[in-house]
């Protein structure tokens, strides 16, 4: 097994009243991360007791909430194509953007942001991390896509590393969200190792889903212009973006106007192809900011408060990984990485 190193890392002091640790952190692995956001997987990772010791993101927006979500400030703003050095690190993750492999998205498989995943590769034939770990959307596995899953798994292999991947569903895992993302985990072919996924904890008889009343309830009483005001267009309505309190939410995504509704709205009734409407009148509304955070699993919803505009929140929000369901798939990595 690669020997792996001790890291103490000292929070920015500015900043340390609102760390996701407390103290300094001390951790076996390390890990660099790219594509980071506003730091959902790297408060996985350090739940997981990985340490990032590089997160390198390109939205500005994004970079200072990822310092104020997780109290550290080792976060670079570029685009990773400037990138030409890596520090040596354990684990390398990355996030890479989806818009060209979502079904809400572009849909375009010649779109250039679907290659992003080459300087993930690059990056990784550079480090020669011990570990790897890739997360993009169930998109990326549809017929449309899946010669660009397949281009990955292929230079993954040939970097070296035994590929496993899966399709896992938030809910699964304890977050109130119905919410489909793809995993690609590698490990070093010298290790002969095959990363073998977590079960479900959620979803049983002992232990049942989360519901949106467990989650968010207590934010409930959401202000005026901490969600999206604007009337209900027709796209919005071609589809039930409404849930009960006792189910999980629809997916949380990045453009506000297309977030769920309010378990309190209105239900909706079918009324012919991707129409639905309102069965009665009443006050709707979609998910607030906050209740978007909770519902994406970050440990301090109230931290996005405050930071840049409303409708960027939103877009960090909906563009994280919920570090809960990241943080699953990071523990079990370690528990495998430190098994003989």
């Amino acid at each position: 097994m690669k020997k792996t190193f001790k890291i103490d890392i000292v929070p920015n002091t500015q900043i340390l009243h609102n760390a996701v640790m407390e103290k300094p952190y001390q951790t076996n692995f390390s890990a660099v991360s790219l594509f980071s956001g506003c730091g959902g997987s790297d408060i996985g990772l350090m739940q997981a007791g990985i340490m990032p010791i590089l997160a390198i993101e390109i939205n500005r927006n994004a970079c200072e909430m990822y310092a104020r979500l997780t109290g550290y400030s080792h976060i670079v703003q570029s685009d990773i194509a400037k990138i030409t050095a890596f520090p040596q690190a354990d684990i390398l993750i990355g996030c890479y953007p989806c818009q060209g492999y979502s079904q809400g998205g572009r849909l375009e498989d010649t779109d250039e942001i679907n290659f992003l995943y080459r300087h993930f590769d690059r990056a990784l034939r550079q480090i020669r991390p011990l570990a790897f770990i890739v997360e993009n959307v169930n998109g990326m596995r549809f017929s449309q896509n899946y010669h660009l899953l397949n281009n990955q798994l292929r230079r993954f292999r040939l970097a070296g590393y035994r590929v496993s991947w899966q399709v896992m569903d938030a809910k699964n895992f304890g977050l109130a969200q119905d919410r489909k993302r793809l995993f690609i985990i590698g490990i070093q072919s010298t290790e002969n190792k095959k990363f073998i996924f977590p079960v479900p904890t959620h979803g049983t008889i002992e232990t049942p889903f989360t519901t949106l009343r467990d989650v968010i309830y207590r934010y409930k009483n959401a202000p005026n212009g901490s969600y999206n005001e604007a009337e209900f267009h027709w796209y919005y309505l071609s589809r039930n973006r409404r849930r009960e309190w006792n189910e999980q939410s629809p997916c949380v995504v990045a453009n506000w106007r297309h977030i769920g509704l309010h378990p309190d709205s209105p239900p909706l009734r079918r009324i012919g192809p991707d129409k639905w409407v309102f069965e009665h009148e009443g006050k709707a509304r979609r998910f607030s900011y906050i209740e978007c955070a909770a519902l994406q699993g970050f440990p301090d919803p109230l931290k996005f408060d405050g930071l840049w505009s409303v409708k960027d929140r939103f877009q960090a929000i909906g563009n994280a990984v919920p570090p809960p369901l990241f943080g699953a798939i990071a523990k079990k990595l370690v528990h495998q990485l430190e098994s003989r």
